[in-house]
């Protein structure tokens, strides 16, 4: 009779199975978009506009040095591309990006790199601003007041109420000699709030010692303004950090997650944050115990606290991650991972507020070696911005996504 309960169990269980609808892709077949290019291009970025409309940056080489560029996505396609800037001397860079990005109405603010000195790692943060729209810009001014022939970049901007505040890799401590502690001339994290007139105001030190060229991120829950950024400490454990704006100033960084990745050097792999009323979402690459996954952990109270992280890809993972949120119950998680055949392919994924898993759907491949894709949302699309190499050519791949 045992047996015939358990053989009984077993078919009922198959027959329930059976039964179950598969689980759902969300996500339709991407089309391919396109924004007018004729240069060499590097570095997508992509950031909001109020109403809802994307703006596309882009570095594009010219005849008298590299041109910023923009685009605006309307919801269907990307308009014209407009130039703000040709810089003979900007810094130009896979990982590093430039940005365009709205202020309010006419308020528009766009940053990028430009050398210092006639090295390779020494430049500056410089920003310009316009009052008509993007259509016109001022002439840049320094971010930061140091002089130092040094690495200034992985900028996060956000708004603040003297104008705009912007969060930096700062390499002036750099210089100096190593000693005993190698702290002592670390990468740090800096801030500081550029007003309309172009000064600059309240300068920061925030971290004294973080990793060289991870990026930073920064989204803007009720409770305020939240960064993340790749920490470093002494024993070069090189884990993601969370920084709260409160009364007025970056408290110290506390970590996310104690994922005890150590490593070092700099994977050139930072955090993407995204931030709806007090919930807050990261999504982050670590290789802790030599184990490459992708993370995303959530906070209910403005990024004071975290949930244990979900896990939402592991094995064959490069990392370079982004996040955009859907609706008020699920967002989107995009990384890149290796193919068996050595290419990389761009991944994204639909999850819940809880933690629960979708699909993962692979987007496109691609042979450039290191790709550091874009992602947004924005009337029902994902939007995904990045380049591809095709013999030597580097051209901008974006794909719109529907979200079913």
């Amino acid at each position: 009779m045992r047996t015939y309960l358990i053989l009984a169990t077993a078919l009922l269980a198959a027959f329930i199975l059976s039964c179950t609808p598969a689980e759902k892709d969300h996500f339709g077949d991407p089309v391919m978009l396109s924004v007018t290019a004729t240069g060499k291009v590097t570095g997508p970025r992509l950031s909001e506009r109020d109403g809802g409309d994307l703006i596309l940056s882009w570095m594009e080489s010219a005849e008298s040095g590299t041109d910023l560029k923009y685009s605006i996505y309307d919801g269907r396609d990307f308009g014209e591309a407009i130039t703000v800037v040709t810089e003979p001397r900007m810094f130009v860079n896979w990982a590093d990006l430039p940005s365009v990005n709205h202020v309010s109405d006419k308020h528009w603010i766009a940053h990028w790199l430009r050398y210092s000195a006639d090295m390779t790692y020494s430049y500056d943060v410089v920003v310009s601003q316009s009052f008509d729209g993007g259509r016109s810009w001022t002439e840049p001014v320094a971010a930061h007041a140091d002089g130092t022939p040094t690495e200034h970049g992985f900028v996060s901007l956000h708004r603040d109420p003297e104008g705009v505040a912007l969060l930096w890799l700062d390499g002036r401590d750099t210089v100096g000699e190593p000693g005993e502690n190698a702290l002592d001339t670390s990468m740090t994290l800096r801030s500081a709030v550029i007003t309309p007139d172009g000064e600059r105001v309240r300068e920061q030190l925030v971290d004294e010692s973080v990793c060289d060229c991870c990026q930073t991120d920064v989204a803007i829950s009720s409770s305020g303004p939240v960064a993340v950024y790749r920490d470093r400490t002494a024993e070069e454990i090189r884990d993601i950090y969370v920084a709260r704006f409160v009364d007025g100033a970056w408290q110290a960084g506390v970590p996310l997650h104690d994922d005890n990745w150590k490593i070092p050097g700099c994977p050139v792999n930072g955090p993407s944050i995204v931030a709806k009323d007090d919930r807050v979402a990261v999504a982050w690459f670590t290789a802790a115990n030599n184990t490459p996954s992708v993370r995303v952990a959530f906070s209910n109270d403005g990024a004071a606290t975290f949930g244990e992280p979900v896990e939402i890809a592991s094995g064959r993972i490069a990392g370079w991650v982004g996040l955009a949120i859907i609706d008020d119950n699920s967002l989107a998680a995009s990384w890149v991972s290796k193919t068996e055949a050595g290419d990389n392919a761009i991944n994204i994924r639909r999850l819940t507020n809880g933690g629960r898993l979708e699909p993962v759907r692979t987007i496109a491949t691609t042979g450039q070696l290191r790709v550091f894709p874009q992602l947004a949302f924005y009337e029902d699309n994902l939007v995904m911005a990045w380049t591809d190499e095709i013999g030597d050519e580097r051209r901008m791949r974006i794909a719109q996504v529907p979200v079913l």
